[in-house]
């Protein structure tokens, strides 16, 4: 029998420079106690996930569970091994998903939270509560989530913005190069 360890992201791993605000992470990882009591089991995001893929749509990702500050969008939704899979990317042109963004790449928030509705549940040990079935709402990121294994893994960073004018000023340069160089 072969032995396989299942590797699982932890905190915030920088990758390459980019410019889309990429990332990727769980939004509820299987089997972790959460703060409110609740234990999610394998397969209770499927219907949800099928039902908002065949609307041809994900659900808001928000900051801070405020359906006033949507902060990107999703481009997939899965379950796998280890809980409810996320990749997305941060809507970079906002003020708030670019603070979301320094944030995530300082390292000063990195949590996910999901806001759902318990469609069946089962009576957990110690009075926990196991849901497995759940109707997924919205995806936030957030300072301190419920369930502390939910969290964005990687994210990618976009270069440094010039200061303003300073496009404007290579340009300029550009161009007056360009009128010296003609023949």
């Amino acid at each position: 029998m072969m032995d396989r360890k299942i590797s699982r992201p932890l905190g915030l791993a920088l990758k390459r420079l980019g410019v889309d605000g990429a990332f990727a992470g769980y939004a509820s990882v299987f089997g972790v106690l959460d703060a409110q009591g609740d234990r999610v089991a394998p397969g209770a995001f499927a219907a949800s996930i099928a039902r908002w893929k065949a609307a041809g749509q994900w659900p808001p990702f928000l900051w801070q569970h405020d359906p006033g500050e949507p902060i990107g969008r999703f481009d997939r939704l899965a379950e796998d091994v280890r809980g409810l899979a996320v990749e997305g990317r941060l809507a970079l042109d906002t003020r708030r998903g670019r603070e979301a963004h320094a944030l995530l790449k300082l390292g000063a928030i990195d949590g996910l939270s999901i806001c759902y509705t318990p469609v069946a549940a089962a009576a957990g040990a110690a009075g926990s509560r196991l849901l497995r079935a759940v109707e997924l709402h919205e995806i936030s990121l957030v300072t301190l989530p419920a369930n502390q294994a939910a969290r964005v893994a990687w994210v990618k960073t976009a270069p440094p913005v010039p200061p303003p004018g300073r496009a404007e000023a290579i340009l300029g340069n550009l161009r007056r190069a360009a009128r010296v160089l003609r023949p």
